[in-house]
């Protein structure tokens, strides 16, 4: 282990994640992780890492991290006007970084969550099985907290030296835009909801509120008006679970999500497009598509077949 990252600038949010701590919701312990998970896993296997290794998740920009040492990297998910030593830094590949060398996110251009894999993986202490950092209850990560100026980040050894030829996506890369259609599966309490709410959820586009946060995303729009009360006796979420609080406004739940909740749920994002909702910026416009169980589960396949397509071939390339 060594500390190969130093944290300049820590931005607004940026954490330590790997794809979540899974198998504690019975104590109310959420899985957390990445809010983008295709980006995360994607990003570890450009650099070689298992897919469940941990890595970094920059929020928005205003991050500046100087590498103590020689690491191989990539950089996935959301364009923030990443610069190394004031050169645009290459996206959904790898390269290499020097000792000394500052890597820098600006802004954001598209999307809200970009992730730095290093090679050898970030080597926090796992906490419940996960290095996942969820800051409500200051679990895992560095200290279960946002990083800091000054923080040391440690990484892992390299399971390989670092390859000459750049590993990369191959095919079209995710688009980050600030308009987004989602497909879900309406339900489990529809009863709970007159028809004119239903047909308005899929007919109005939302606007993300400045109130967001990785716990869930709240949406202004066309109030959702309920047959009676939006409060049920407390039941299961998901990640994508689209609750209707008492003010008829809907929330997308997301990556730090409760492991119950208490407000009528008239639909959830199906898992394949749960991304697209967490990637839009405050006031992205969203809009709600209903489809049905089987296309779900297609999709979710067809996601996961791209990952392995994009493991086999960095295999057969190494």
């Amino acid at each position: 282990m060594t500390g190969a990252l130093e944290v300049v600038r820590p931005g607004p949010f940026t954490t330590v994640q790997d794809p979540g701590r899974f198998g504690y919701l019975r104590y109310g312990v959420p899985p957390s992780g990445p809010m983008d998970p295709f980006a995360l896993e994607a990003g570890n296997l450009l650099v070689a890492n298992p897919r469940d290794a941990a890595a970094l998740e920059v929020a928005l920009g205003a991050c500046i991290l100087r590498f103590r040492e020689e690491a191989e990297v990539a950089l996935t998910g959301a364009d923030l006007e990443a610069s190394l030593e004031g050169e645009p830094a290459p996206r959904w590949e790898s390269f290499a970084v020097h000792p000394g060398q500052s890597l820098a996110f600006t802004r954001a251009r598209r999307g809200v969550w970009a992730y730095l894999a290093v090679a050898g993986g970030i080597l926090v202490d796992p906490v419940l099985g996960s290095r996942a950092t969820y800051t409500r209850a200051r679990l895992g990560g560095l200290g279960g907290r946002t990083l800091a100026r000054g923080d040391v980040v440690p990484t892992g050894t390299p399971a390989a030296p670092p390859s000459k030829a750049r590993a990369r996506l191959e095919g079209p890369h995710p688009v980050y835009a600030r308009d987004a259609e989602v497909r879900v599966i309406l339900g489990p309490d529809l009863d709970r909801f007159t028809e004119e709410a239903v047909a308005v959820l899929l007919s109005e586009p939302y606007r993300v509120d400045p109130r967001s946060d990785r716990m869930g995303y709240r949406l202004d729009g066309p109030s959702l008006r309920l047959r009676r009360g939006a409060d049920i006796r407390t039941d299961a979420v998901t990640r994508g679970t689209v609750q209707v609080s008492s003010d008829g406004r809907p929330i997308v739940l997301l990556a730090d999500r409760p492991a119950t909740g208490g407000y009528a749920r008239i639909a959830t994002v199906i898992a394949a497009d749960v991304w697209k909702v967490a990637q839009l910026p405050t006031g992205g416009r969203l809009s709600f598509l209903s489809v049905g169980i089987e296309e779900a589960q297609a999709e979710a396949g067809r996601a996961e077949a791209r990952l392995e397509a994009l493991e086999a071939s960095l295999r057969r390339g190494s």
